[in-house]
């Protein structure tokens, strides 16, 4: 099973977007796939159900920024290749599905009960949110890990 199936395997858990292409990616890059999964938990639903960047792309910056990002107050050549990456990997997204902002993707409000059970009733995790996980792993897989 390849590192999409493996996200979208995850994701049909109980584990958010975010967690679930972090955490496919973050054993091979030195980080434990428990504490990966700890550390994207906030970031699923658009920041927390906040319907902002979807979680999927925030998952994939994490990736970036754990093999790229800056550890070191003068390595600001590392800092700038991180956002430069980022860049292009949410221009990458935004050229599959049209923007990166939750709520813009799945046609709902998560911010709100009646939002989030709205999403739920018409299968929009199954559905539309799956894709965007395998979109986000499939695009860090061509240019950045």
């Amino acid at each position: 099973m390849n590192r999409a199936d493996l996200a979208v395997q995850c994701f049909k858990g109980t584990f958010n977007c975010a967690q679930c292409v972090f955490s496919v990616f973050a054993p091979k890059l030195g980080l434990k796939r428990r504490i990966a999964l700890k550390i994207a938990t906030p970031f699923g639903g658009g920041m927390a159900h906040m319907d902002e960047v979807c979680g999927a792309v925030t998952g994939g910056l994490m990736v970036i920024g754990l093999k790229h990002g800056m550890s070191k107050e003068e390595d600001l050549e590392a800092k700038e290749k991180a956002y430069k990456l980022s860049q292009e990997f949410a221009s990458r997204f935004k050229k599959r599905n049209k923007t990166i902002k939750c709520r813009e993707l799945i046609g709902h409000d998560l911010s709100t009960p009646e939002g989030y059970d709205s999403a739920k009733e018409n299968n929009v995790f199954d559905t539309q949110c799956t894709k965007f996980v395998r979109d986000a792993v499939e695009i860090l897989e061509e240019f950045f890990v």
